[in-house]
């Protein structure tokens, strides 16, 4: 690049409009432009595609960490990849982010007639109920409808079952739904015996199913339990791997009965600290 090409760019970035979302848009917008940057010029919406999740799980990996300082970077470039998509349909004349703005701001007060409109609501479960209703009106055909395949397994069934459930589809009581699991439970048993492995993941995915099913009714996250489950895991298997080197010894060689010693001390220890979570 020329030196009058580096002053024309260092001119446009002084004298961009304050509005700070405009900065971010036309920044984007001379990444991509010819005189831009080579790796920005070459990107698809197809080869974003796997920096756009990346960037997602670091939002919520800084959420449970509850470092907000670095959450703010993480929303950014988020908020970055909208952007950078967007303007990807500007340059091919499908949509602009006035579009994609305009979109999102008339869905959220078409979804919403208890605020924007005359509708009253008395609790957010007829919120969400009234939120489907609006979707099937909105031309779908199913209630099941819009629930992406590419979301976690976890996530799309308790998705799933909270859709099926605003129309009745749903168990009565927690206790049919802890009967399932136990049955599921013996289902798998059976079937883990006969060797069969297409029946074997047939019934521990009901399992798994059903599970979600508790999750929903207990009021927790299936997905973000498992996380902070792994999460746990990881944090106290690392610590038992220092407190056994500290030792001069070697995992490998150790039985079981000696690590899950090394465990509990680590799990007491955390729980002493309040770190037990």
């Amino acid at each position: 690049m020329s030196a009058g090409e580096k002053a024309m760019k260092s001119d446009i970035l002084e004298h961009l409009p304050e509005d700070r979302f405009r900065e971010l848009c036309e920044i984007i917008r001379m990444l991509r432009s010819p005189e831009g940057c080579p790796w920005d010029r070459k990107q698809t919406p197809e080869s974003l595609v796997t920096h756009l999740l990346e960037e997602a799980h670091e939002v919520v990996e800084t959420i449970d960490q509850k470092n907000w300082e670095e959450l703010k970077g993480e929303l950014g470039d988020l908020i970055m990849h909208a952007v950078f998509q967007a303007q990807i349909g500007a340059e091919e004349n499908r949509f602009d982010i006035d579009a994609v703005l305009d979109t999102v701001i008339r869905k959220l007060i078409r979804r919403h007639p208890h605020v924007f409109d005359s509708a009253e609501v008395e609790s957010a479960e007829e919120v969400i109920r009234n939120w489907e209703q609006i979707k099937l009106e909105e031309g779908r055909e199913s209630v099941l409808e819009g629930v992406p395949k590419s979301l976690s397994a976890l996530n799309r069934a308790s998705r799933l079952q909270a859709r099926a459930s605003q129309v009745g589809f749903d168990w009565d009581e927690p206790a049919q739904v802890w009967e399932k699991v136990a049955e599921e439970i013996e289902e798998l048993k059976e079937v883990a015996e006969q060797e069969d492995p297409e029946k074997i993941e047939e019934e521990f995915g009901d399992l798994l199913f059903s599970l979600v099913n508790i999750s929903r009714f207990v009021g927790v996250n299936a997905e973000n339990a498992l996380r902070k489950a792994t999460n746990k895991f990881v944090r106290r298997f690392q610590e038992v791997e220092q407190q056994v080197k500290g030792q001069k010894q070697d995992m490998s060689d150790m039985n079981l009965d000696e690590l899950d010693e090394y465990w509990e001390q680590v799990k007491r220890s955390e729980k002493e600290s309040g770190r037990n979570h």
